[in-house]
């Protein structure tokens, strides 16, 4: 029996973090393509597709919008990321020509279906895999601390070991990620980070847990990363942008985040995210806010200089300029956190882009230097701990 198969390229994008605009796709030497908008926003950068019927046919990707895109500066040296089983995601040829405006990928699929990216997705269900299977440990409790505008599930990990009754009161340091939802390599990084913490065989892991207690958000914007979006939630509200004055109607996940903060209160606290220009990890402290202790300044530094020490995939000589966001400084969360409860309070950064001082030719900054990242962080924060004894 046989049967006739559409022979005919097809581009579709509905499936979780999907995001493209098919313009025209009669031609697969020019395929016209646009990103869509974060939804009530003028933000758009993400993009997350799918290519089927095109295998060993050569294929030219053009983004028609990507000179209006949010962070322009964001194109030129970045390389577009492909997949066949979603598992792997490799670097495929990308190029910026800031003439028209375009961004052109071009490659040549090997199999019928393959999915391209601007970075690595973390898919809801990941997310929802990720916090099934922290649970799985006795050192984790899964909390879900509030409803989101398309009425997703925002769930927090506290992770700690037992305590007896009179040892010293435990620090409290808080984790936040993705915030930004485009921002991928945040939850990658969280993956590394919460995996270790919980590993009972790692010494310096349990060490940490002896003296402190956790609280991990690994997904802040559950609505923006499943619609597709760069940069803002469900209406359009930047998170990042919401926590001097957040409400239960724009930005009710930094209301739910700060609510519990309040009670729990804050000796460190660490943002993770990814930044479209720089081709390097960096973080950004409390440098340039008004009235920021030296001390605490010093412990950022510190906290740095340890962190570039263990993994040489972090670098200190480049990031933000001090006084970089001006009147929005305290709408910003590791500047409110930190005014708030008078700690160091830091936003790590990692590229979309490959990190230069050791790139790597085929997967660029990835998933998986992501949560290597994320596996070293414990080091500065055992580090910190230390130093407070």
């Amino acid at each position: 029996m046989s049967f006739m198969i559409p022979s005919a390229i097809k581009i579709s994008s509905q499936f979780d973090a999907g995001n493209i605009e098919v313009l025209d796709l009669t031609n697969p030497q020019d395929i016209q393509l646009s990103i869509r908008k974060d939804n009530q926003s003028d933000f758009f950068q993400w993009f997350h597709f799918r290519v089927q019927g095109a295998a060993n046919q050569p294929l030219t990707l053009r983004v028609l919008n990507a000179g209006q895109a949010a962070y322009v500066d964001g194109w030129p040296d970045y390389r577009a990321v492909a997949s066949y089983d979603r598992e792997t995601w490799f670097r495929v040829d990308t190029a910026y020509e800031a003439d028209t405006g375009e961004l052109v990928i071009q490659h040549t699929p090997a199999q019928n279906s393959i999915y391209f990216a601007y970075f690595a997705p973390y898919t809801w269900e990941q997310h929802l895999d990720l916090i099934a299977q922290a649970q799985q440990s006795a050192l984790c409790e899964v909390h879900d601390i509030g409803t989101t505008l398309d009425g997703y599930d925002l769930n927090l990990l506290k992770i700690s070991k037992p305590t007896e009754s009179e040892a010293p009161a435990k620090k409290q340091i808080w984790v936040t990620a993705r915030q930004h939802p485009g921002e991928t390599m945040a939850e990658w990084c969280a993956e590394g980070f919460i995996a270790r913490l919980l590993d009972e065989d790692d010494a310096l892991a349990q060490s940490i847990l002896e003296q402190a207690e956790f609280y991990v958000v690994p997904n802040m914007n559950p609505d923006g990363s499943i619609r597709g979006h760069l940069r803002t939630n469900a209406c359009g509200a930047n998170l990042n942008r919401e926590w001097e004055t957040p409400t239960a109607e724009r930005s009710p996940e930094v209301l739910a985040v700060r609510s519990l903060m309040q009670q729990t209160g804050v000796d460190l606290f660490l943002d993770l995210h990814g930044d479209e220009a720089l081709p390097c990890n960096f973080i950004a402290g409390q440098e340039g806010a008004p009235h920021l202790p030296d001390t605490i300044l010093a412990q950022e530094d510190r906290f740095k200089q340890d962190l570039a020490q263990i993994n040489p995939d972090f670098q200190l000589e480049r990031g933000y300029p001090p006084g970089k966001f001006g009147p929005e400084t305290f709408t910003i969360a590791a500047f409110w956190v930190g005014r708030e409860f008078n700690c160091p309070s830091m936003t790590l950064e990692m590229p979309f882009k490959d990190y230069d001082n050791r790139p790597d030719a085929d997967f660029g900054w990835s998933p998986e230097r992501s949560i290597k990242l994320g596996e070293s962080m414990l080091y500065p924060i055992h580090q910190w701990l230390q130093a407070d004894l």
